[in-house]
């Protein structure tokens, strides 16, 4: 266990925080930890009727690479500080991003997406019984530049097990909706 004495404020932007937390250790050791605060985030594995998978590749500057994903973003938070409701983010996420609603939603789970150093906690859903928005859809952000892309899920999972899809919160929910497809889910 670590406990935090002393926390550091480097910099708050609009999604993240960077600090640096001095920690004391049961021992009475002290040291310090460089952390990217995060509200959190969805990813949702949509799954149409023909058992292919909504994919958006975009290009991400930390990878310096145009990455193929789920769809995901950051939970929204109010100027009160309180969060997104998960549910409800993967929703507008997934309209967003691919321009299509889901009638049916199962949470697959919850999992830390770099505990090393952010707090960010990922909620991963399936989304099925696939439709397309025809009037008031939402639209991507304005930094997002996405294109979609859709692949038979076997194919999507051997283009993960490749090291085509190299992200991570997207190897996590394919590998996921292999497991759940080998126990006959649709």
């Amino acid at each position: 266990m670590e406990r935090v004495v002393e926390s550091r404020v480097l910099h708050r932007g609009k999604f993240l925080e960077f600090r640096i937390d001095t920690v004391e250790r049961l021992d009475g050791s002290r040291h310090t930890r460089d952390i990217a605060g995060h509200p959190g985030a969805v990813a949702v594995v949509a799954l149409d009727a023909a058992g292919r998978v909504a994919l958006v590749r975009q290009w991400r500057l930390p990878a310096d690479a145009a990455l193929l994903e789920i769809p995901a973003g950051g939970l929204d938070v109010a100027d009160d500080g309180a969060k997104e409701d998960p549910d409800l983010a993967a929703r507008r996420e997934l309209e967003e991003e691919t321009g299509l609603r889901a009638a049916t939603w199962r949470k697959l789970g919850t999992f830390y997406t770099a505990p090393g150093f952010t707090d960010e906690l990922m909620h991963l859903y399936l989304a099925t019984d696939l439709s397309a928005v025809v009037e008031g859809r939402l639209g991507p952000d304005a930094d997002e530049a996405l294109i979609l892309s859709w692949l038979p899920w076997r194919e999507a999972v051997a283009a993960a097990e490749r090291g085509e899809i190299r992200d991570a919160k997207s190897i996590v929910g394919l590998f996921w909706l292999a497991r759940l497809r080998s126990d006959g889910v649709r």
